[in-house]
């Protein structure tokens, strides 16, 4: 049989490259060997490369995406599995690139990577559809910020949190109106657009939604109750928050999280894995955002959610590669 040469794509341009470079390395693990060569490239803001024998690094040609061996070799792969968290990978920019030069990804395409990357414009579109978000103010670099408006618009505590950025990096919560410059400083050394958004007080829920061998699928609901004040980056990534799988909700309130969160994704046209944000108030699930490249370390959400739901990791990996090979380039 002809195995098919995988690249697991890891790394990134953000502070979210840790992370990403632990998920990479879970998915190198799991994609089956009987089915496919699997490699490894790493691409950085300085430099992209293939990891070779002993870690050995050969520069990836970004005409083709190619890579040259010692003995002049050329390498192809016939999918890149995507795994890179922020930009360039879960904004579009490295979907629009591979798109350009004919290479196959997993995950979803350029328009959904870089909408979905955009609070603002996410939540814009999906509430056409019905699904409902925090009251919000935008505002860009540079622009008045009058307080006294923004408080008395959304009231306190709020939320003060980079338009694009991923892992919860540049969020704060304000509580008194005093912090308010202060956490606009902070969002827009992130980004140069921010929100302002009202305070949900209800239960943080992460809900894992990927379509798998045909059908969009809710891979679980898991309740979030971090020992911060939010769910931030140290509670993701460094241990302080506590994630329940199943969510402690009632029989009602899954279904209709389930449902709407796959309105979400259905409605936004999306493949491959997501990872969307919800408070849960009175009910009624309130959307934050939508990942599409979540992290994919053994202690990330989704991992443990296709454990709980009965898909192994192997098998969830290689779903996303045989989607890739079937796509029309």
């Amino acid at each position: 049989m002809n195995k098919k040469s995988i690249a697991v794509v890891m790394g990134g341009y953000s502070d979210e490259y840790v992370v990403s470079l632990k998920s990479g390395q879970l998915i190198y693990d799991s994609l089956d060997r009987n089915l496919y060569d699997v490699y490894k490239v790493v691409v950085l803001k300085d430099e992209w490369y293939f990891l070779g024998e002993n870690d050995k690094k050969y520069p990836i040609n970004r005409g083709d995406f190619s890579v040259t061996s010692d003995n002049g070799e050329i390498l192809k792969f016939d999918v890149c599995f995507n795994i890179i968290h922020g930009t360039p990978g879960e904004n579009g920019i490295l979907q629009a690139y591979w798109d350009a030069i004919g290479q196959k990804y997993t995950g979803c395409d350029f328009y959904q990577s870089a909408l979905t990357f955009n609070k603002k414009d996410t939540l814009a579109v999906l509430s056409k559809y019905g699904i409902p978000s925090a009251k919000s103010i935008y505002l860009r670099k540079g622009e008045e910020i009058n307080v006294d408006k923004i408080v008395e618009e959304l009231s306190l505590p709020l939320f003060v949190k980079p338009n694009q950025s991923g892992s919860s990096l540049g969020i704060s919560k304000v509580k008194d109106k005093s912090e308010v410059i202060a956490a606009t400083e902070t969002a827009f050394k992130e980004d140069d657009e921010i929100l302002i958004e009202s305070f949900l007080n209800g239960m943080e829920v992460s809900v894992g939604v990927i379509d798998f061998k045909g059908e969009t699928i809710v891979l679980g609901i898991t309740e979030i109750v971090p020992t911060n004040e939010f769910f931030d980056y140290e509670a993701k990534y460094e241990g302080a928050s506590e994630e329940i799988t199943p969510a402690r909700i009632d029989e009602e309130t899954t279904k209709r999280v389930e449902e709407i969160a796959k309105r979400a994704y259905n409605s936004l046209g999306m493949s491959g894995f997501s990872r969307s944000e919800f408070i849960l108030m009175d009910g009624i699930p309130y959307m934050l955002e939508m990942n599409t490249n979540p992290g994919f370390s053994p202690a990330s959400i989704l991992p443990q959610q296709a454990k709980h739901y009965g898909i192994s990791i192997m098998d969830l990996c290689g779903n996303e590669v045989e989607k890739a090979l079937n796509k029309r380039k």
